[in-house]
C-alpha cells in the first residue's frame, strides 16, 4: 500500500482564487472526518473546504458547495490515479472573483492535488500486528536473538521491572515458536493492528 510518509500543503493561483491543497495521512474513516472537520472549521472563512479520502474502510468526498461533480470526486481521481491509500485531500479555496466554470473548476482541483503530490514523499506502508513481550533480564539476550532470527521489528523497548518489548510482525503464527523456545517464560500481549513502513 503506498501512502505519503507525512503532511504536504500546497498553494496554487488561478485566475485570482487561491486553492491550498492539504494532504494529510489517515489510517481510519473516523480519522479522516476528525481531520476534515478540523481543517473545516480552522478555515471556516474560505469559500469552499472540498474534501476526498481513501482508507481501508472506503472512500468519500465532498464538494462543498462547489457545482455537483467539480471539485470532491476529480480530488478523489487524482488521488487513485496514483494508487494512494489512507490519505484525505482537502483543498481550501478563497474565491477571488473570477469563475473558472465547470471544467475550469475540475482542472484546478485536480492540479492542486497532483501539484501536491509532486512534492510530497511516497512510502510503501505494510500492515502489522503489534504486540508487547514481557519478560525477566535474565532472558534478554535470548529474547533478541529470537527477534533477530525471525526478523521482526522492535518499535518501543521499555526497562522497568521486567523488560518490555513492543515489536510488529506480520505473521503472529512466529509468536508461537518463539513462546516454546524461550520455554514459555514470556507474556504476550495483543496491541493490535498498525500500518508501519515497509522495510
Amino acid at each position: 500500500m503506498k501512502t505519503i510518509k507525512q503532511t504536504y500543503i500546497n498553494e496554487l493561483n488561478i485566475k485570482k482564487s487561491e486553492f491550498i491543497c492539504r494532504l494529510i495521512p489517515s489510517t481510519n474513516e473516523k480519522q479522516a472526518k476528525e481531520i476534515i472537520k478540523q481543517i473545516s472549521e480552522e478555515f471556516k472563512d474560505a469559500t469552499h473546504n472540498c474534501t476526498a479520502y481513501i482508507v481501508e474502510e472506503g472512500e468519500g468526498y465532498d464538494d462543498n458547495g462547489e457545482p455537483s461533480g467539480t471539485a470532491g470526486r476529480p480530488m478523489l481521481n487524482i488521488l487513485k490515479k496514483n494508487n494512494l491509500q489512507n490519505i484525505t485531500a482537502i483543498v481550501t479555496r478563497y474565491f477571488g472573483g473570477i469563475k473558472l466554470g465547470a471544467g475550469g473548476l475540475v482542472r484546478a482541483y485536480s492540479k492542486s492535488v497532483q501539484n501536491t503530490l509532486e512534492t510530497a514523499e511516497i512510502v510503501e506502508m505494510e500492515k502489522y500486528q503489534t504486540v508487547q513481550l514481557i519478560f525477566s533480564y535474565t532472558i534478554i539476550k535470548n529474547v533478541d536473538n529470537e527477534i533477530r532470527n525471525h526478523n521482526l521489528r522492535i518499535i518501543k523497548k521499555e526497562y522497568v521491572e521486567d523488560v518490555k518489548y513492543i515489536i510488529a510482525l506480520l505473521d503472529v503464527k512466529l509468536l508461537e515458536s518463539i513462546k516454546s523456545k524461550l520455554q514459555n517464560q514470556i507474556r504476550i500481549i495483543s496491541l493490535g493492528e498498525k500500518f508501519l513502513e515497509k522495510q
